[in-house]
């Protein structure tokens, strides 16, 4: 199989997550030293013309926040209403403002006011950067774990597919609650360092064209097959991520405590009951004779326990790699 890593435009280790920050920002001397802030911070600053912003907004881009200048739009009144528009739409994505004269908000409108989480000055950025720690990287994830969660994808994807090419993104660390596509999966990690969810979501017409280019189904792809396939996709990565990293999760008491997750079908929306950034990972299968594209969104979200200083890896023996396939001995 042909396979290729097509990371952001950012100079990282593919296995080192970044996050998306949408730049609000009319100032071009700031706009430069926001990019250096951003590469030196493992974000990628992304800009959206003004008349599409709110229409990017309700789509899917896995957005860790929004950098906004209190000068966006031309007035501070202009600003505050852009602001207050953007929590309507988007009220899990932290707003940071960046003022003229001070770092303060106590003199902002109380609605504005209250959709900010900080403020900070081109003349002291230590307010973002302690933003950006809160609200975006709050949480650690390994290496080992980001690069095995891609190996085992990778993995599984060329297993189910033949004559495809798996490429993906750099690894984001997300705080969109929206659902990608038409159809997702849940299944539930919990070991002795995590408790929480993994989600595999997709869009049904291309992975329905896949199926039938693939002949993968005795007739025409429908619904089934693709709920079908989803589940095995799940199912499959889930039981590597199980062996390699959840242990004995049978040690665990059987009384933890458990939050309800919320769906709304019709803004496209999933909360897991926690503020939790998450751990998102987006792939591309393409078909290399067709050249057909599917995208598939993978999510791990942990929000009942995170450990990270008790996270392990379980190492197999040469013996144990050969028996499961992965290694042919000569």
């Amino acid at each position: 199989m042909n396979t290729t890593n097509q990371s952001l435009d950012v100079n990282l280790n593919s296995n080192t997550p970044v996050s998306k920050v949408l730049v609000l920002d009319d100032s071009p001397v700031h706009t430069r030293t926001l990019k250096t802030f951003c590469d030196e911070h493992s974000l990628v600053a992304l800009n959206v013309r003004a008349h599409r912003l709110f229409s990017v907004l309700r789509s899917n881009i896995d957005l860790g926040a929004i950098l906004l200048s209190e000068t966006y739009g031309g007035s501070m009144d202009e600003c505050a209403q852009i602001a207050l528009r953007i929590n309507a739409i988007r009220p899990e994505l932290p707003i940071i403002l960046r003022r003229e004269s001070t770092s303060s908000t106590g003199d902002l409108p109380d609605g504005f006011r209250r959709v900010i989480c900080t403020a900070y000055t081109a003349a002291d950025m230590a307010p973002l950067k302690s933003a950006i720690d809160s609200y975006i990287f709050s949480l650690e994830y390994p290496n080992a774990l980001v690069r095995g969660i891609l190996e085992m994808t990778e993995s599984m994807l060329n297993g189910l597919f033949a004559g495809v090419s798996i490429s993906w993104d750099t690894p984001c660390i997300v705080r969109d609650q929206i659902i990608f596509g038409e159809v997702f999966s849940l299944i539930p990690l919990e070991s002795a360092w995590c408790r929480g969810y993994m989600m595999m979501q997709a869009e049904e017409a291309p992975i329905l064209t896949l199926l039938d280019q693939q002949h993968l189904c005795d007739g025409p792809a429908n619904f089934r097959d693709l709920n079908s396939l989803l589940g095995e996709m799940t199912n499959l990565v889930w039981g590597s991520f199980k062996n390699r990293y959840l242990g004995n999760a049978d040690a665990l008491s059987r009384s933890q405590v458990q939050v309800p997750l919320l769906i709304n079908h019709q803004h496209k929306y999933i909360s897991f009951g926690t503020i939790n950034p998450q751990l998102c990972f987006v792939y591309r299968v393409t078909d290399q004779v067709s050249g057909h594209i599917v995208t598939l969104h993978q999510r791990f979200i942990f929000s009942l326990s995170w450990s990270p200083e008790d996270f392990s890896e379980v190492k197999l023996e040469t013996g144990d790699v050969v028996a499961a396939g992965e290694l042919d001995l000569f």
